[in-house]
């Protein structure tokens, strides 16, 4: 059984970080590209990042570029979002995805979800 778990979340202040690490295990995540996608309250769930196998590919939101920054080791089977420069608007429940094959921005793609960590920036 497949099984991701998110750590890292918590309460911020604006301008500061946070690291999320999410950890896969239950099956070989080998061609698995990994995504983070984010929801907040009233919102719906939206793509933040992914990597592919390899981490030869990324992609990323719009809103943070310059800000986020997504990686993965494949030996301990965790990837890994630093958030750097938070903001209020970067509040959410955070998820971590699994898909085989590329890295894509669509949560229907991924049939495989953590329960989410949530990130509180204040102002």
């Amino acid at each position: 059984q497949v099984q991701l778990v998110e750590s890292g979340g918590g309460l911020v202040q604006a301008g500061g970080s946070l690291r999320l690490s999410c950890a896969a295990s239950g099956r070989t995540f080998t061609g698995y590209a990994m995504g983070w996608f984010r929801q907040a309250p009233g919102k719906e769930r939206e793509f933040v990042a992914a990597i592919s196998w390899s981490s030869d590919s990324t992609a990323a939101t719009r809103s943070i570029q310059g800000r986020f920054t997504i990686s993965r080791d494949n030996a301990k089977n965790t990837v890994n979002l630093q958030m750097n420069s938070l903001k209020p608007e970067d509040t959410a429940v955070y998820y971590c995805a699994a898909r085989l094959g590329r890295p894509s921005s669509y949560k229907g793609e991924y049939p495989y979800w953590g329960q989410g960590t949530q990130v509180t920036v204040s102002s």
